[in-house]
């Protein structure tokens, strides 16, 4: 345990109510027999408390991620592939969520996505016998290996099986929404449920480059403004995930360019660039390194979450000077994504810490510096 609590707070910003939570929580108990673990720089492997408990163990009291589901439950966790669909989440990113949430003795709490029941049971410990934590799952499976890790643990949080995106009215209005799955569009619904004052926490996930924890406080007027602080990346949430790209329609939309920006300097820009490309664009990214006949080569994908007939994917390869494009689709998104990307440049390559959010009943909007310098 000590262990775990060092690694979760190496630069010693974590709050000693978060510290003692976690102490006084056990993760063992909300984490399976069998799990697959996801290492930031190593591939996937199985853990099994049966057959190898020392690995187990020490892997449940580390920072380490634990996935519990892969394809919504179509698919078992042996065949450690993509499509995690839920996990117990790195303590570090635990931590540093619940204490941007910080919450108060008492207090009245809103968990969308209980995932394990872990953070559901640390936020119990947080409020206090004379405080209320609800906390949402979608998923029926899910919610319930959720309730009994919680009652094996003494936790009593109200859980509820539903759409996390649709809040919890009757247990309004709370002081604190924590959220533990990405979002990339902030359902109103949230901040009406809210007290004034009260903080909302998510990770925000436009899935362009890197991804960022928010930290919104509601407003009197019914708006909610905040910052982004830092890192974080959940699982998405379910009305949210993203379409996959598909082939185009017809040939007349299929476009070779060729382009002298190195496709590495976009999906290794730094998050301030992220954020603005994905303000500017409403576009996603992702990247991959790959090999083929010619050799060695790395692939940046664009594309549009609403339309998956509109995407790009550009080249690297060795000593090339101009690298491929290859679009498709009617929206030139390769261009989108450059014009951004040199806007930020323009800007003076502000870094994450300079943008903001502020969300009202007609949308979210990202902006720069103060909320009336809107970037989209």
């Amino acid at each position: 345990m000590d262990r775990l609590v060092s690694e979760l707070d190496p630069c010693g910003e974590i709050g000693n109510a978060v510290k003692k939570a976690v102490r006084a929580v056990p993760r063992h108990q909300f984490i399976p027999t069998v799990g697959l673990v996801v290492p930031t720089k190593a591939p996937p492997y199985m853990i099994n408390r049966d057959d190898d408990p020392v690995t187990w163990w020490d892997t449940v009291y580390s920072d380490s991620i634990v996935v519990t589901q892969l394809m919504d439950g179509a698919v078992p966790l042996y065949e450690t592939i993509s499509g995690y669909t839920s996990s117990a989440s790195a303590p570090s990113t635990v931590a540093d969520l619940l204490n941007l949430l910080d919450p108060d003795p008492g207090q009245r709490v809103l968990e969308i996505a209980t995932g394990t029941g872990w953070t559901g049971a640390l936020l119990c410990h947080l409020v206090g016998e004379r405080g209320q934590v609800t906390s949402i799952e979608i998923d029926p499976a899910i919610a319930d290996q959720a309730a009994k890790n919680l009652a094996g643990a003494g936790a009593t949080p109200t859980l509820i099986v539903g759409d996390g995106a649709l809040g919890w009215p009757p247990g309004a209005p709370y002081d604190r929404v924590h959220v533990t799955c990405g979002v990339r569009t902030l359902p109103y619904t949230w901040i009406e449920q809210c007290r004034p004052g009260a903080t909302i926490v998510l990770p925000y996930c436009p899935n362009f480059g890197a991804n960022h924890s928010l930290r919104l406080v509601v407003l009197p007027d019914g708006a909610a403004v905040g910052r982004f602080p830092g890192f974080a990346s959940y699982m998405m949430l379910r009305s949210q995930r993203p379409v996959s790209p598909l082939d185009a329609r017809g040939p007349e939309e299929r476009h070779l360019l060729r382009t002298r920006v190195d496709p590495r300097t976009i999906a290794y820009a730094p998050a301030g660039a992220d954020l603005a490309m994905a303000a500017l664009t409403g576009l996603e990214a992702s990247h991959s390194s790959e090999s083929d006949e010619d050799g060695e080569l790395f692939k940046l994908w664009i594309c549009d979450p609403r339309d998956p007939y509109s995407w790009a994917t550009a080249v690297w390869r060795p000593n090339s000077v101009e690298y491929d494009v290859y679009q498709v689709g009617h929206r030139p998104v390769w261009d989108e994504v450059l014009n951004a990307y040199f806007q930020w440049v323009s800007w003076g390559r502000p870094g994450r810490d300079r943008f903001g959010m502020t969300v009202t009943p007609h949308g979210q909007r990202i902006w720069l510096d103060s909320p009336d310098r809107i970037v989209g």
